[in-house]
């Protein structure tokens, strides 16, 4: 028999191991993922999952920790298309040293730092606030908090065909009866704040053509739906631009790098920081549509006096 991807609310009980009561409990204070679209409760069971692995606490410390670092930053988690193009210039500029990135998930990321697997980690996670970014998720996965710096603020939406044929004008159109999308896998920031949206729409993403059809980079969404392969999906601004596309904006995103603090003085990672004040960097975020660099470079915790 197939897996529900909607529990009510006495089989999600059963699925926890608690009672009925706690269910509430749990979604007036732990942000137990959850939506009325029925008038009564209903969990999209992939959410749920996603959340009870953000609420774990305790992980075992890798006892292999990363080498001292001898010319080689490995940056891993979120792909972003000025982070690509900033680590290609830094790799021409200083062929003496190189910085290496593997494209993760915003998630995978914060697991690879916990794992001691890279020196930094990208990442754009929203927080229940809606707000606030990747605090909360960092606190979590590793057990502190991380020093935070921004590396820019970018704008999320709905990439779509040239001249929006179809007429999406926000995250509910998704839900017609002609349009396929593509999406991105469970634990990039995009992918979260895409399910965010259809739950506020109460729209079950399962019952949307194309949900389930992933591809890893922002570019390959837009490669999809250029290709007519799909008519929609979430993505960022930057590459309606590349691509010629429309954009649906839904919102600014702040884009972080979550150091430990055992790493953040080492020299591969102070460069890397640095290079987000000179004017090469700049000059390449400001020829792409869809960034603001104000806050690149600034520490965002521990707070800046």
């Amino acid at each position: 028999m197939a897996e529900k991807t909607l529990l009510n609310t006495r089989e999600l009980a059963k699925f926890l191991n608690i009672n009925e009561k706690m269910v509430y409990t749990l979604i007036a204070e732990k942000g137990l993922p959850a939506t009325k679209a029925t008038g009564k409760w209903l969990f999209p069971r992939h959410l749920v999952e996603q959340w009870l692995e953000t609420q774990t606490i305790n992980f075992p410390k890798n006892p292999d920790p990363l080498p001292p670092y001898h010319g080689l930053l490995i940056i891993a988690g979120s792909n972003d298309i000025l982070l690509d193009r900033t680590i290609s210039l830094i790799n021409r500029l200083h062929p003496e040293e190189m910085v290496a990135f593997g494209n993760m998930g915003s998630l995978g990321g914060i697991r690879a730092l916990r794992r001691n697997h890279c020196h930094i980690a990208s990442s754009h996670l929203v927080q229940k606030d809606g707000q606030e970014y990747n605090f909360g998720f960092a606190k979590d996965e590793l057990g502190q908090r991380p020093g935070i710096i921004n590396f820019c603020r970018r704008e999320q939406g709905l990439l779509v065909e040239k001249g929006n044929p179809r007429g999406i004008g926000c995250v509910a159109d998704l839900n017609g009866a002609d349009i396929t999308i593509i999406n991105r896998p469970l634990g990039t920031g995009t992918r979260l704040l895409l399910d965010k949206e259809l739950a506020k729409a109460e729209i079950e993403g399962n019952g949307i053509d194309g949900y389930t059809k992933e591809v890893s980079r922002h570019l390959d969404v837009g490669l999809e739906i250029l290709s007519g392969r799909a008519h929609a999906g979430p993505c960022i601004r930057a590459v309606a631009e590349l691509l010629n596309l429309d954009f649906v904006p839904i919102k600014w995103e702040s884009f972080d790098l979550l150091i430990l603090k055992e790493h953040f003085f080492e020299k591969g990672v102070q460069q890397f920081l640095a290079f987000l004040s000179e004017p090469p960097f700049r000059e390449l975020g400001e020829g792409l549509a869809g960034y603001d660099l104000h806050f690149s470079g600034k520490m965002l915790f521990p707070k800046e006096p």
